[in-house]
């Protein structure tokens, strides 16, 4: 292991490196090293100056607790089937969180403080974790990997409005993306997001003096990163740039500098995401990185290759049921959207508390907004295509465009490649998961041999492309012996619109399928084909489902009803007070949005 630490420069042996993460939360590169003018970020700017920037460092989610899953894993979160916002499926008892392995090989392992893995919990991967976890506490010469965790960014700390006067950033000055209308409500949540970084960055600062009186400042390697992108709509928690692309900074110290890809003060566009940064710590620490992790180190001994394409996706968002997957070159983002028919702009409990959220959607309603603006809050595509290069904002799509269709063929290809690779466990409604969970990891069943993975990403993929000739196909495999297939094949005649009495008869015999999620893929599809009270008898049995997922997924169909949900009110209040089976905090906020409606 010595091996790896030895310095031509300086003639000796060197014991590995401290590393220590600086983890800010919910932000895109706002940041002045990142070209924005308008931000105040001093500590980040000095930092950046005298380290390693890349400008191609992505999440692999646009929300944490996912997010912090694959970071702590090394392992993509919808391989693991821990994709679904909060959810408890544990991974298989082989994988452990990557500083355990540091802590085998004598790192003292830190963590201030937040967790939020999205899975089931190793707690004994930390010497500390908590709000005063240090690496202080360690034995005389032993090296530490902390992690410090950063709040003052997170999306919540603009629920609470400072007064406009007191903003240090001018809310009519600050910039704005052009899918934004500038409602006075999104200034001011803007100028104030812009006064949280200035925030975060002088919290920067601290971390950094107290790294340098501890004396430890030589001998760390420093990451600092955000966990995803965000926080005004449209960013955190949804597929674009602003959601996914991340601030990444690298300082190696002058005895590590050899570990360094590039100069003290340059930019480097290698692409780079979440699942590979577990695999480079234990690379940079001389820590051989397991063969199961689907991260590759892009620094260190055990250094990979660089990737062609990084990945990303998203499941279900609290309460809001969706799945998209995204592929993203140095030039281009892919985004397939498999449930096309949901908008952007669904609401959520926690997203609507930012008072730029109810401002903007009051303005699509009044119909104040332009074609980009009022684009969240419609149907998507089945495929989005942006030349990120040219537009940063993703507001262009391109999928439909001739001039670009090999570009398109190459990423749509490149995604369904990668999703069966991964044998993508998300595609499998959440109550299935749930399901299967409560026996083993999820991660395990879809590999079992007698269990078609590709059949149902084959099928999902024909059921949300929007294309006509796909109907044949999907009714008939309606009646396909595996749920998650005849899931998507009801779903693919719900986003193809067909209301043909054939398809009616058959949805009406699925009324009893074996699935609760078949059940309620055909509660939706009647309904919107007119057949309402069937529609309405599926959702009120299933609100009375001990399974807590089973129950948000029922009032995510109720939604769509509006007032014709008014006959399931009484199942939809009793379903808030009953107390049987997992009580998961998603349930009462997609209930009470409906009962809001109909009250």
């Amino acid at each position: 292991m010595t091996s790896l630490f030895w310095s031509c420069e300086q003639k000796e042996e060197l014991t590995p490196p401290n590393i220590l993460w600086i983890v800010s939360e919910d932000n895109s590169p706002i940041i002045g090293a990142y070209g924005d003018d308008f931000a105040t970020t001093p500590t980040l700017d000095s930092l950046a100056a005298v380290s390693v920037l890349y400008t191609n460092a992505f999440a692999t989610t646009p929300v944490c607790a996912p997010s912090r899953s694959t970071l702590i894993t090394g392992m993509y979160s919808n391989s693991l089937g821990t994709l679904p916002m909060r959810s408890p499926y544990p991974i298989p008892d082989y994988m452990r969180f990557f500083p355990n392995y540091l802590r085998d090989a004598g790192y003292y392992t830190t963590n201030n403080s937040k967790k939020d893995y999205n899975t089931v919990d190793q707690p004994e991967c930390w010497d500390e974790s908590s709000n005063k976890a240090t690496y202080l506490n360690r034995q005389p010469g032993q090296p530490f990997f902390h992690v410090q965790n950063i709040f003052i960014t997170h999306e919540s700390q603009i629920h609470d409005s400072i007064p406009w006067g007191e903003l240090k950033h001018d809310p009519t000055k600050v910039p704005m993306p052009p899918y934004h209308p500038r409602t006075k409500d999104m200034e001011h949540d803007w100028a104030q997001y812009y006064d949280r970084i200035q925030q975060m960055d002088s919290q920067v600062a601290g971390i950094l003096a107290d790294l340098k009186k501890s004396g430890e400042a030589e001998n760390t390697i420093v990451f600092y990163y955000s966990d995803h992108g965000g926080v005004l709509g449209r960013s955190k928690r949804f597929m674009y740039e602003s959601g996914l692309h991340i601030p990444l900074i690298i300082n190696f110290p002058e005895k590590y500098k050899h570990l360094a890809p590039s100069a003290a003060g340059s930019k480097i566009d290698r692409l780079v995401n979440f699942v590979d940064f577990g695999p480079t710590v234990l690379s940079l620490a001389g820590v051989t990185v397991p063969d199961y992790m689907q991260g590759k180190p892009f620094l260190g001994s055990q250094q990979a290759e660089p990737k062609q394409y990084v990945h990303a996706y998203r499941g279900r968002m609290d309460e809001r049921i969706d799945l998209v997957r995204s592929v993203r070159d140095k030039q281009f983002r892919y985004i397939r959207n498999y449930m096309p028919h949901k908008p952007n702009g669904q609401h959520l409990y926690y997203l609507w508390l930012a008072r730029s959220m109810p401002s903007w959607e009051k303005a699509f309603k009044n119909g104040e907004l332009n074609d980009v603006q009022s684009r969240f809050w419609l149907p998507r595509p089945a495929e989005e295509l942006y030349d990120v290069a040219k537009d940063p904002d993703n507001i262009n799509n391109l999928a439909a465009d001739p001039a670009y269709a090999n570009t398109l063929m190459e990423l749509r290809n490149e995604n369904l490649k990668w999703v069966k690779e991964i044998s993508d466990a998300n595609f499998l409604p959440e109550p299935m998961t749930a399901e299967i969970s409560e026996v083993q990891p999820v991660f395990d069943y879809v590999r079992g041999k007698d269990f078609r993975m590709d059949y149902v990403i084959e099928t999902a993929d024909l059921a949300s492309m929007r294309d006509p000739s796909a109907l044949p196909e999907l009714i008939k495999r309606l009646d396909d012996p595996n749920a998650a297939v005849r899931y998507w094949a009801v779903t693919g005649t719900m986003i193809l619109e067909d209301k043909s009495p054939e398809t009616k008869a058959a949805l009406l015999k699925m009324a009893k399928d074996p699935s609760a999620s078949v059940r309620l893929a055909v509660a939706e599809a009647l309904y919107k084909s007119g057949v309402k009270k069937e529609a309405l008898d599926i959702c009120v049995s299933e609100l009375q489902s001990p399974r807590a997922i089973t129950r948000v997924y029922a009032a995510n169909v109720l939604e769509e009803f509006g007032m014709d949900a008014l006959p399931a009110k009484q199942a939809l209040e009793q379903s808030l007070t009953d107390s049987v089976g997992q009580a998961i905090s998603e349930t009462p906020k997609a209930i009470n949005h409906i009962l809001d409606k109909l009250n």
